[in-house]
């Protein structure tokens, strides 16, 4: 039984046709695998939250870590100039298996970012998952032809969403079976990852890294989004960002399937008065002074985990979540500076320790410009801060106020004194 799939410009999504009969009959078909879901969950889930208080911290590359999504069908002239400008080197592109008829295209788009750190993400659709030969054909040429510039594939993504082609995890695992096999016969050198499971929705990550299929994850691919709830400090069923990364680490840690690296491959908050760009409702949107907020703090937090390998804010161009904006033109959301400010402090300090006291956010790196110290909080009121220092804010400006206070946006300082 196969259904065809159109595409959706505004969430940048594919749909399959909204045949009742047809998605009933492949949730009834699928009902042992979705049993396998529920058991699975049952006892890796409470096994990872036990063994989270043993988790230690990895050495992170910091060039790898602050990537960026960037896409084929959004200017893809003008990608190269702002990663540039951006000062990026670590880039997630992604490839729909769809759209084989602009192979050449593709392949010259990812050329173009020759030098950088690049993991190909190879988007399904419902025909290669169903003929499972020719996504065997198709992945063979993918990897033949982009292997020499893409260190790492992701297979597949946004798997435990049935609009996305997978009625099923054991669906899923066929496919990046097959997959697999094809790179071992192929490209034996480059990294798969996967598993590919959005939002916090890990009883489909516990199905995908413990099964009894053949297969072997370089590392694990989550699409952590937590926009829903608002602030990445806020919590899910008291669950916060550091203790969802925190237990899916646990989750790597404990599963035989996998290498213990994470990528949070999709992450980002959509911004009010875009639709119908916004892939969410109005109510879930914010506007662009918190997003550039938002995306900052989602960073650091992930970065003091020392759990993440690397995330891709998505995405460089997109009207309803991007930091540009491309409805009129290309217009540069603050969040494209409070990125790139990001990255020109970050790019090379060594992370030393978070701090949290009375609401007040206090993260230490040691820089070649000596010991920096980033401070926010999440909540209304400011605090007064007792230092004297190089400050600057958010986005990279120089401040010279005479008293420094911490908000919601957070301060890069510079320590030479630390007592007033």
């Amino acid at each position: 039984m196969k259904t065809p799939f159109i595409w959706d410009p505004y969430s940048d999504q594919p749909y399959p046709i909204k045949d009742r009969s047809y998605k009933k009959a492949m949730r009834k078909k699928a009902w042992q695998s979705l049993l396998k879901t529920v058991l699975t969950a049952l006892i890796i889930l409470p096994l990872s939250i036990l063994t989270m208080p043993f988790i230690r911290p990895k050495t992170i590359d910091n060039r790898r870590f602050f990537g960026l999504g960037i896409d084929f069908d959004k200017t893809p002239s003008q990608s190269l100039e702002l990663v540039e400008e951006l000062g990026v080197d670590s880039l997630m592109i992604r490839f729909k298996l769809w759209e084989m008829e602009q192979f050449d295209a593709y392949l010259a788009f990812v050329r173009s970012f020759e030098g950088r750190e690049i993991v190909l993400n190879i988007m399904q659709d419902r025909e290669h998952i169903e003929d499972l030969g020719a996504l065997e054909k198709d992945m063979q040429r993918i990897f033949e032809a982009f292997s020499p510039y893409v260190t790492t594939f992701q297979i597949g993504t946004t798997v435990n969403r049935a609009k996305w082609g997978f009625f099923s995890m054991d669906e899923y695992l066929r496919f990046y079976q097959v997959t697999q096999q094809v790179k071992e016969r192929v490209a034996p050198k480059i990294s798969l990852i996967g598993s590919g499971v959005i939002d916090f929705e890990y009883h489909f990550t516990a199905h995908t890294l413990f099964n009894f299929f053949k297969l072997h994850y370089d590392g694990v691919a989550s699409l952590l989004y937590v926009d829903r709830r608002g602030a990445p400090e806020n919590t899910q069923m008291g669950f916060s960002l550091s203790d969802k990364i925190s237990l899916l680490s646990s989750m790597i840690r404990l599963s035989p399937k996998t290498a213990n690296k994470l990528y949070i491959t999709e992450t980002n908050w959509p911004i009010s008065n875009t639709a119908p760009y916004a892939p969410t409702s109005e109510f879930e949107c914010v506007d662009e002074e918190a997003y550039a907020n938002y995306l900052l703090r989602y960073y650091l937090l992930s970065f003091a985990s020392q759990q993440v390998d690397a995330i891709y804010w998505h995405q460089l161009i997109a009207p309803g979540y991007g930091l540009i904006d491309s409805r009129d033109g290309l217009r540069k959301r603050t969040a494209f500076y409070t990125f790139k400010t990001m990255l020109a402090f970050l790019g090379e300090a060594q992370f030393l320790r978070l701090d949290i006291k009375r609401g007040l956010y206090s993260l230490h790196f040691n820089t070649a410009r000596g010991l920096l110290n980033i401070v926010w909080t999440p909540d209304e009121k400011a605090i007064a801060l007792p230092f004297k220092a190089n400050a600057y804010d958010r986005d990279g400006k120089e401040l010279h106020d005479k008293v420094l206070y911490a908000t919601q946006s957070p301060l890069y300082i510079f320590m030479q004194e630390t007592k007033a």
